[in-house]
């Protein structure tokens, strides 16, 4: 068939993309393909043409006698960066999961690239809905977006026809064997597995007699042996990475029951999505010596692998959902208060650092600044006790830190705004012009917007929760020079206007008339309307409470005082 040439424009660039039109996958998936890409130019704009040929998937140089092709085809052009994250919907959604998911983001956005979104859900055993929905609660969260989404579960039969266009080039074949178990998986005595002999060496006219007659068989990708071949690639952070292929074991691409591998599945669903960056943990690393034969058994260049160092608890173990429980899912850290925006700043760091080592970062200048060379090899600490003595130590400091920073960094408006919605979901009917008003004294004090409720208590309830009335005593004084502070108040403040400079003035002139220090004077009231000695600034407080609650609390504080037996 006589190439076909289409052109059309995108972006500044020329460049040429070619398209394979393969049995099994036939015309109507190199027709797709095109299609796809042609959408691609929409949104980009250069001169890019597209060239379509007869020939099948090309085989490896030299692994396929009557392949007629010497090169692999070029999928990842100059388009466009793509990258992709693919969580397994098998729990919520881990930290470090969130961190891949922002680097992949942070990248793609620096370089104008787009972000795909594939849920790895074909292990259907483990898959269930409530991980799928923390999985988008999650990113959600996050608010950071994607361009593309798709479902793993979706695409069987792209997984199967790139498998069996694999297994017919010869790079493939099936095995008959049971369920293994024991020695018989064993290569060599005192080896572990790497491939059964008898099941790879089977003639194809038996193997396809066998197939035919229904028995069931796992297909095996044909490592190739006995040559000293290596597998090789380039990994963005770990640099050049090598392994023999005698060590890597015959991989099954397709199970017994038909249904595609993980390493099958994610480098099919790769190609096909055009991925040019695959960026993910480095608990990967091992298993892109096998994607790396996968794509070149498909016939394309492999993407360029970026693998992240691992998050691990302070004791060095890898941070486990089974092992360290709610503190490793993003949706902790979401309920707790964090900002997602101080959150994802955090993140970035664990692994990551600008060439200026700031640390506090804006979501823009993350994007400005993200490089895969700014990622450090060595695995990343996330500093937590277990148990928590306290809250606060439920989390990493250094979130904490920049939580509090952000929140300080927010206008009164928007951290209200932020606010409000956790006082009213914890039972508190408050309006937003007070909380406009309440959150000038707190935002200094909290650390996470949860901390509200501890930081305002006593300015969200109608009756103070109990304290010891030992605390309305001043320093140097005794409970009858508390009653005489708060008596003195109670009858000043039923008459001054409640704003500040009145305020401060009424009460100052108030203890030079009893003889007292501007100390002993206010440490009464603020225990008595605040319930405690730590509050926000004392006049601030009287005027947003204002004078009926205030009066209430004063003449309560007294009666305490009154009913208290002398010490």
């Amino acid at each position: 068939m006589p190439v076909q040439t289409k052109s059309c424009h995108i972006r500044q660039i020329e460049t040429t993309v070619v398209f394979w039109q393969v049995p099994p996958l036939g015309a109507a998936f190199s027709k797709y393909l095109l299609i796809r890409c042609r959408a691609a130019t929409a949104v980009l704009g250069s001169r890019v043409t597209f060239v379509t040929s007869g020939n099948p998937l090309c085989p490896l140089p030299g692994r396929c006698p009557n392949s007629r092709a010497k090169t692999s085809i070029p999928l990842y052009s100059k388009i466009m960066l793509r990258v992709r994250f693919a969580p397994s919907p098998t729990g919520f959604l881990h930290v470090g999961s969130a961190r891949t998911f922002i680097f992949n983001w942070l990248y793609a956005r620096h370089n104008g690239g787009t972000v795909v979104l594939r849920l790895d859900d074909t292990d259907v055993e483990r898959n269930t809905d409530a991980s799928v929905n923390s999985i988008f609660e999650g990113l959600r969260w996050l608010d950071l977006g994607w361009d593309e989404q798709y479902k793993q579960s979706e695409r069987l039969s792209l997984h199967r026809q790139i498998a069996d266009a694999i297994f017919r080039k010869g790079l493939a074949y099936r095995d008959f064997t049971p369920a293994h178990t024991g020695e018989s998986d064993k290569s060599g005595a005192g080896e572990s597995w790497l491939f059964n002999p008898g099941m790879r060496e089977l003639s194809p006219a038996e193997s396809d007699r066998r197939a035919a007659a229904g028995e069931s068989f796992a297909l095996r990708f044909r490592v190739p042996r006995g040559a000293g071949e290596r597998v090789a690639f380039n990994d963005a952070v770990y640099g050049e990475q090598s392994k023999s292929a005698d060590d890597i074991e015959d991989f099954a691409l397709l199970r017994s029951d038909g249904m595609p591998t993980y390493h099958l599945a994610s480098c099919a669903d790769d190609i096909d999505l055009r991925i040019s960056h695959v960026i993910r943990g480095q608990d990967h690393l091992s298993n892109t010596y096998k994607h790396v034969l996968i794509f070149e058994g498909a016939g394309v260049n492999p993407p360029r692998f970026a693998h992240l160092p691992l998050l691990v608890a302070p004791d060095g173990s890898k941070l486990s959902k089974r092992r360290h429980g709610p503190v490793v899912s993003v949706t902790t850290y979401r309920d707790a208060g964090f900002l997602s925006e101080a959150f994802m700043n955090f993140l970035c760091l664990l692994g990551w650092s600008p060439k200026d080592n700031r640390e506090n970062l804006t979501r823009q200048e993350l994007i400005d600044a993200f490089s895969l060379e700014g990622i450090n090899r060595a695995n990343a600490v996330v500093n937590f006790k277990e148990p928590a003595p306290t809250p606060d130590e439920t989390f990493d400091p250094k979130a904490l830190w920049l939580n509090a920073e952000r929140i300080r960094a927010l206008s009164i408006e928007e951290l209200s705004a932020r606010l409000l919605p956790i006082v009213h979901a914890a039972g508190f009917r408050v309006a937003l012009e007070k909380m406009h008003a309440i959150t000038p004294l707190i935002r200094e004090r909290i650390k996470l917007l949860r901390d509200v409720l501890t930081a305002a208590d006593f300015f969200l309830v109608e009756q103070l929760p109990p304290y010891d009335p030992a605390e309305l005593i001043p320093q140097k004084g005794d409970a009858a020079v508390a009653i005489k502070v708060l008596a003195r108040a109670r009858d000043l403040l039923k008459q001054t206007e409640f704003e500040h400079d009145p305020l401060d003035q009424t009460l100052r002139n108030a203890a030079q008339e009893l003889g007292l220090k501007a100390g002993q004077m206010f440490q009464p009231i603020r225990v008595a309307v605040c319930g405690r000695k730590n509050a926000p600034p004392l006049f601030e407080t009287l005027q947003v409470l204002g004078r009926e609650t205030t009066l209430t609390r004063i003449d309560q504080a007294i009666g305490k005082l009154q009913n208290c037996p002398p010490s």
